[in-house]
């Protein structure tokens, strides 16, 4: 990067920096021999819901719906997940939640609370707090554009 590069691409090349650095610190922190990809799963399903259909899902993260299949098959075998039939389509699948999932959620939290304690102790909840308005709005644009 140079200092010539327009300030858009700065901050989206930092975030994907960022990205990269912090899922292969938690990829060595998960409990329960989870992925990464069972972790934002399931962390998906707390932030947005119950109830979502493999394809919803497979938007969301602007992947197959194979990968997805596949991340939920495993997942509904560790009785992390629980597949039910759609009630308005027979064909179709929704995803739920089990308590175990959500259980496996919140040891994941735990686990990179401790992962980025030493980034958040010296700089505190202020620069956090402060990012989050922005990046919110940055992730409802690209979510508004990507549809």
């Amino acid at each position: 990067m140079t200092t010539a590069d327009p300030v858009v691409f700065a901050v989206f090349n930092e975030i994907a920096i960022i990205d990269q650095l912090a899922q292969a610190r938690l990829a060595k922190v998960l409990p329960d021999g989870l992925l990464v990809p069972h972790f934002t799963l399931l962390n998906h399903l707390v932030r947005v819901g119950d109830g979502r259909s493999p394809v919803d899902i497979a938007r969301a993260f602007q992947i197959t719906k194979g990968a997805v299949t596949n991340t939920l098959q495993r997942l509904e075998a560790r009785g992390l997940v629980r597949l039910a039939p759609d009630p308005d389509d027979g064909r179709a699948k929704r995803v739920f939640l089990t308590p175990a999932g959500r259980a496996a959620r919140e040891r994941c939290i735990a686990a990179v609370a401790d992962l980025f304690a030493d980034i958040h102790g010296p700089l505190g909840d202020g620069p956090f707090a402060a990012a989050l308005p922005f990046l919110r709005d940055l992730r409802q644009r690209l979510d508004k554009a990507r549809d």
